[in-house]
């Protein structure tokens, strides 16, 4: 009987895959799509619903990952150059570009089809363009190019609640448009907090991130100017009357604290400030999106 070690175990390998879909991002991502999905739907949904917008989540939630499969593939020299991503599974060499390209193209198949056939075409359409936008027009060509990369890629980051709106009416409405813009205009302050303190990766790297080519001062002006800008963004779904008082008590307190942040970190910066800005951003995004669906079930008052 051979006594040669046996192959690495199976788990192993899909752990690997796994981490190639970046977990929390796509988390987030469906979390917005699912929102959106709520909000598209007056009242309580039916049996029929819940079930259009599980297989949206599932949709939506494979296309995102091979879209994050894929930017790996692109960006693996330089995430082997970065602390914050060297682990991944490409930049490490664990897996081959075939590997991950297969395994990338396989998702976005599986869940096109699942949002065509189950969900609807239109929902189908936007959630390829969203992969496209994001794995081809920001990974390929804007990131590299521009350090407004992130202010124009975040537009196919922006789309989930437009794709869960479209996926319970079959259009795209004024209300999921707005959805889109809040989490648009939240894009560039949530990241440019982290490329404050991960400065010298990208330095490294040669990406040419805000903070590598206009300075840590120029950054932090503009992450205080976007949190205002957000604020009054965040606004606009009380305003017309999509949402309730205690979406604009949670929306309020919740920018206030964007803004705080983002002023101390324009005052005084230090990584440990916009190491805690940027985690705020994240509790800031889900709390808001969070607020809006328990608001969605909270008997209205008058206005």
């Amino acid at each position: 009987m051979s006594t040669a070690p046996l192959a690495a175990p199976m788990p192993n390998a899909w752990r690997q895959f796994y981490a190639l879909t970046k977990p929390r991002v796509v988390q987030l991502i469906v979390f917005c799509a699912l929102i959106g999905m709520v909000l598209a739907v007056p009242g309580l949904p039916d049996f029929q619903e819940v079930g259009v917008a599980l297989l949206a989540c599932l949709g939506i939630w494979l296309v995102a990952g091979a879209a994050a499969a894929f930017n790996c593939v692109v960006e693996q020299r330089i995430d082997a150059k970065m602390r914050r991503t060297a682990w991944r599974p490409t930049a490490k060499g664990e897996l081959s570009n075939l590997q991950t390209l297969s395994f990338s193209a396989a998702l976005c198949a599986a869940g096109s089809l699942i949002l065509y056939v189950w969900v609807n075409p239109l929902t189908m359409w936007l959630t390829f363009a969203t992969f496209v936008g994001y794995a081809v027009i920001y990974t390929v060509v804007l990131k590299p190019l521009t350090p407004q990369n992130i202010v124009i890629g975040g537009a196919s980051g922006a789309m989930p609640p437009v794709l869960g709106w479209a996926a319970m009416t079959g259009e795209v409405s004024p209300e999921s448009l707005i959805l889109c813009l809040i989490i648009f205009l939240w894009t560039p302050p949530h990241f440019w907090a982290l490329a404050l303190y991960r400065v010298e990766d990208y330095r490294k790297s040669g990406l040419p991130m805000l903070p590598v080519t206009h300075g840590s001062e120029f950054t932090r002006l503009q992450i205080l100017l976007y949190t205002f800008i957000l604020f009054a963004a965040c606004l606009m779904p009380f305003m017309l009357r999509m949402s309730g008082w205690f979406y604009l008590v949670a929306a309020v307190l919740l920018n206030a604290g964007f803004c705080a942040y983002a002023f101390a970190l324009w005052r005084d910066y230090s990584d440990a400030l916009a190491r805690k800005t940027f985690r705020f951003s994240l509790i800031h995004l889900s709390l808001l999106f969070a607020a809006m669906l328990v608001d969605h079930y909270l008997p209205r008052g008058p206005f």
